[in-house]
């Protein structure tokens, strides 16, 4: 009985030290990512796991893997480098994930690359 009144004590101990603002993610601060490349989705569909990124040096075509954006999205991140990236996806106000296979490309070699993608 001792042992079941001491669990108890212990568990309610633990689960009133947890509030519910404790499990919140932290606000993102705006002002870090808009100090950032930014960049419009200009192409995005549901068939495929590709969007391509419309930015100042070019076009970026990065494969999603996480929620998808749509078109005329405002995205903020480093764009001009390969691989794994966080952006901040200005237009829902959230973070998302991106893998960044092609960068700097015209506007036709983006869609070459886009069906190339989405083909496979």
């Amino acid at each position: 009985m001792k042992k079941i009144i001491g669990f108890a004590i212990l568990s309610l101990v633990f689960l009133s030290a947890c509030r519910k603002t404790d499990l919140q993610p932290a606000p993102i601060d705006e002002s870090q990512w808009l100090e950032k490349e930014r960049g419009v989705v200009v192409f995005s569909d549901f068939n495929c796991d590709y969007i391509v990124i419309e930015t100042a040096n070019g076009y970026t075509v990065a494969e999603n893997w996480s929620f998808r954006p749509t078109v005329g999205e405002v995205l903020y991140g480093d764009f001009s480098y390969y691989g794994v990236r966080s952006i901040y996806n200005r237009s829902r106000g959230n973070l998302m994930s991106i893998n960044i296979r092609d960068i700097w490309l015209s506007y036709y070699q983006a869609q070459d690359q886009i069906n190339w993608y989405c083909s496979q």
